[in-house]
């Protein structure tokens, strides 16, 4: 499913991230690793987000021959998300739903099992942290992704909108065989996201536990 080959990421010539040649097959991985192991550096790579060398391909799709491609099968939701507040939540859903290729049909229906009728269309200005968490899935779930980056999801989610994630995320992976990739410094819950599999980051490397 997800292809490193020799990909390496510095800031200001330090390493932070070596992965020399690895293949994930399709699966729901939960990240994990100590405050600044290069976690969210790595979500981010991945997502086209961040500069690097090497490169990361899905399937045959490489994002630095086929950039435009390549992100259309990655969707990504930032640990703290940030968009502009001048933007109503309906706004963003209607620009992300328009790169991604998804209909008026799966954006009402992600909102809705979100729970964000009621402000969908405030400006972003007047939302918490909380209504912000819950747009930013909604947005990571839009499309037809082959693969879904989730940076410390469980951050500012109410138990509802939790259970909404677990389900979400094992409909997504069983019926459609969408891959996930989960950084969290909380404890996954393994029932609720049966097949959960560990990676570990640790000396700037990845070790995997399956």
């Amino acid at each position: 499913m997800l292809h490193f080959s020799q990909f390496e990421k510095s800031y200001s010539g330090h390493q932070v991230l070596k992965i020399a040649n690895i293949k994930l097959p399709t699966g729901v991985f939960w990240i994990k690793g100590s405050n600044g192991s290069g976690k969210s550096t790595l979500l981010k790579a991945i997502a086209g987000i961040l500069s690097f060398q090497g490169d990361i391909a899905i399937g045959t799709t490489y994002l630095k021959n086929h950039g435009v491609a390549y992100r259309k099968l990655v969707n990504f939701a930032a640990a703290e998300p940030l968009f502009p507040e001048f933007l109503t939540g309906a706004e963003m859903i209607g620009l992300f739903a328009k790169a991604k290729g998804a209909g008026v049909d799966q954006s009402q229906a992600l909102l809705t099992e979100m729970g964000m009728q009621a402000y969908v269309n405030n400006h972003l200005s007047s939302y918490s942290s909380g209504m912000l968490k819950k747009l930013s899935l909604v947005l990571a779930f839009l499309g037809k992704p082959r693969l879904i980056l989730l940076d410390e999801p469980l951050n500012a989610l109410d138990a509802d909108s939790l259970e909404v994630l677990y389900r979400w995320i094992n409909e997504k992976h069983a019926q459609e065989q969408i891959s996930f990739l989960l950084s969290s410094h909380q404890s996954l819950e393994t029932i609720k996201l049966p097949g959960l599999k560990q990676i570990n980051i640790g000396d700037k490397k990845l070790s995997l536990n399956f």
